[in-house]
């Protein structure tokens, strides 16, 4: 179909807090919100949407959010099977599939996370002073592949992701000689990119090496510094085709590729799945999704000007720089001690915006965000003449990933 090559075109968020700060915002305000400011940055009105897409089980169902928005009609409506942070890029790449094959004309991709008003990642979510029922508990099958999973994982107190993804760190630590201190270059680095973003949550907190290394440790190796956020908030990204994106307000960024999945035998990875192949434990999992994506779009590592990695853990995005080709395996320390991903001298400035460790934890989808900003000149850490930027959802689960061209 002619003039129908994927582009997006507005990107909105709200305003980002430490989880349990929004205030009296309840989620699904906050989802409207984005959504609203999204369409608005790309000149379009909310009469225009026809196809709502989000991921990680987003709590805010596509259809009444149609309705309470007043779309005229909804004709495509889509949830991301990837786990968690795995499905914000694949969500962007789905968005893309509706909009290329006529599907929709205009669809936005959103993500609304309020851990405050449900619970915060990681807890239980029961109230701790409520009395405990001495009866032994009842026993149930689990009620899908990933609570049977688990099942093996929990009694050993495997119950949080800092210690989930902790030991494919420590075993890349032990096959290559990474150090913590190259982890906490990478923290700090991207504490500096969020020192010029007023969205970010970290932004008036500078932090120094020996900072990191003072931080309270959390799962070993991973300090409170190597881990991500916890926030309110909300964004989205408008999504459109070619021909329409020409005569909008703001230069349209190209989707030149997207690919999602995961490698065979590999279940939520790291997490529960005991049976992950020895060659690719202590990696994020992506390097053959991403040889895919380079192969889609006819380009290569070197081709980039400027990555948005998803950092949910420092550990997974240096395992990251290593299955994108960026530097060869168990030379992702290194690479981030050298300075590469420096928004000022590096060969490849990375989470310009500050990323899930600074600026906050939206699953990721703020990645997308800064990855348009960043090739329309937009971002606070602008990189000069970047034409082509990586976005790429978790690592160390089932993931996605996608490449986005300036126009």
């Amino acid at each position: 179909m002619t003039g129908r090559k994927a582009h997006i075109v507005g990107v909105g968020e709200t305003l980002y807090t430490r989880w349990g700060k929004i205030g009296d915002v309840t989620e699904h305000a906050l989802a409207c919100q984005a959504i609203g400011r999204a369409v608005e940055d790309a000149g379009l009105d909310l009469s225009d949407v026809d196809g709502l897409a989000s991921f990680a089980e987003d709590r805010n169902e596509a259809t009444f959010l149609a309705a309470e928005l007043g779309l005229p009609s909804l004709r495509f409506a889509n949830m991301v099977w990837l786990p968690g942070g795995g499905g914000g890029c694949a969500a962007v790449g789905n968005a893309a599939m509706a909009v290329e094959t006529g599907q929709a004309e205009v669809v936005v991709v959103y993500r609304s996370l309020c851990q405050g008003q449900f619970f915060r990642f990681g807890a239980a979510g029961r109230d701790p002073t409520a009395p405990v029922d001495p009866a032994p508990p009842t026993v149930k099958p689990a009620g899908s592949l990933m609570l049977a999973s688990m099942g093996f994982a929990m009694p050993y107190g495997l119950l949080m992701a800092a210690a989930a993804y902790a030991l494919p760190t420590r075993r890349h630590m032990h096959l290559y000689g990474t150090t913590t201190e190259q982890l906490g270059m990478l923290a700090v680095t991207f504490r500096e990119h969020a020192s010029r973003n007023p969205r970010a949550v970290m932004g008036g907190r500078p932090m120094t090496l020996a900072d990191h290394q003072a931080s309270p440790m959390i799962a070993d190796p991973h300090r409170l510094f190597d881990c991500c956020l916890e926030s309110d908030g909300a964004c989205a990204v408008v999504v459109t085709t070619e021909e329409r994106a020409r005569d909008l307000a703001k230069r349209p960024v190209e989707i030149l590729a997207s690919v999602q999945g995961a490698p065979k035998g590999y279940g939520f990875g790291p997490f529960t799945n005991a049976n992950i192949a020895d060659e690719i434990y202590a990696t994020g999992g992506t390097e053959e999704m991403a040889n895919r994506l380079w192969e889609k779009a006819g380009l290569g590592p070197s081709d980039v000007d400027v990555a948005e990695i998803y950092d949910h853990f420092t550990g997974c995005v240096l395992m990251q720089l290593e299955d994108y080709g960026f530097c060869k395996r168990g030379e992702g320390g290194p690479f981030i001690e050298s300075g590469a991903l420096a928004w000022r001298g590096g060969s490849l400035p990375t989470n310009t915006h500050g990323g899930s460790l600074s600026e906050a934890y939206i699953h990721g989808l703020n990645h997308v965000v800064e990855g348009v900003r960043a090739l329309r000149g937009e971002s606070t850490s602008p990189v000069e003449g970047a034409e082509v930027g990586l976005v790429t959802s978790g690592a160390c689960v089932p993931s996605s990933a996608v490449l986005l061209g300036r126009r």
